[in-house]
């Protein structure tokens, strides 16, 4: 059974925010629909290449507003810029931390460049965290995660987690896709205090899969069952699944489908969207909300 909000012990404010998420922007019937543009920072000027409009914020920022999304979510020096245009049309995540890609991931470490109290004045109806499940710098990750956790319960703004498996221990346990890394990935989130968490897809490779601990190693377990297992270990955590790298539209839904079908509150598609052209990206954002209409929860 999905896990809904009603379902979650939140304080009102969490609650308040979380509704507008779900209820009153995007598919608004209990899932969750978000854009990021986070990719600047985090890869680079080369993923705006493929598309060259996408370099400017304003082009995801329509995109959202066109294609009925639930929230963008951007660092702080966008937000600052191109928000305050679409306030009130668009809910904001801002994101608190971020890093780029030129040092090695063997030890990542994603540093915070704003706080909570930023967007609460930004008007921002969540906050997002990058967390590092596996690195050798971890004990870093979760103190500075505890600071935004304390004050994320003080203002009242939910927080999402992007709870990526990385470093050089989770590549020599299976790899940061494996089904052992993304179930550990999900079960982390909860156990920190996320109310929603962001994860990748798992993904099955035989030969990789030997490298995880057991019973992981032993599994044979097709996408649907892993991806349920999943949002199981998320327990009542909100969950998210990211759309992955860019496919066809069919590819797109198909993906969409499959994760709402195994219990998921909704989809982050970045790239898969922004490095289409305009309308493209609208007629493929408006697909996935009509699958999402599908789903209430």
């Amino acid at each position: 059974m999905p896990i809904r909000l009603s379902d979650l012990p939140l304080p009102a404010g969490k609650k308040a925010r979380l509704h507008r998420l779900l209820y009153q922007f995007g598919p608004a019937n209990g899932t969750f629909l978000l854009l990021p543009i986070d990719q600047g920072l985090e890869h680079g000027p080369r993923d705006f290449f493929p598309n060259p409009p996408s370099a400017g914020a304003e082009f995801q920022m329509s995109i959202a507003q066109a294609g009925g999304y639930s929230g963008i979510a951007m660092q702080i020096g966008l937000a600052e810029k191109y928000f305050p245009d679409y306030a009130g049309s668009v809910p904001l995540v801002l994101k608190l931390n971020g890093k780029t890609e030129i040092p090695s991931d063997e030890a990542p470490l994603s540093p915070l460049n704003a706080c909570v109290e930023d967007a609460v004045r930004l008007g921002a109806d969540a906050v997002g965290y990058t967390l590092y499940v596996g690195s050798s710098r971890q004990d870093e990750d979760f103190r500075q995660f505890e600071t935004v956790r304390r004050d994320a319960e003080r203002y009242g703004m939910p927080v999402i987690v992007w709870s990526y498996p990385r470093g050089k221990a989770v590549e020599a346990r299976g790899g940061k896709d494996s089904f052992y890394a993304i179930d550990y990935a999900a079960r982390v989130a909860q156990e920190l205090g996320a109310d929603v968490v962001k994860l990748n897809v798992p993904k099955h490779d035989a030969e990789k899969a030997k490298l995880s601990p057991a019973p992981y190693k032993d599994l044979a377990l097709d996408q649907t069952e892993m991806l349920r297992h999943v949002v199981g270990s998320a327990g009542r955590t909100l969950v998210i699944f990211a759309g992955g790298e860019k496919g066809t539209a069919d590819e797109v839904v198909e993906k969409a489908g499959a994760v709402l079908e195994a219990g998921a509150t909704g989809l982050i598609f970045g790239r898969n969207i922004w490095q289409r052209p305009y309308e493209e990206a609208v007629a493929v954002s408006q697909r996935i909300r009509q699958l999402l209409l599908q789903h209430p929860r």
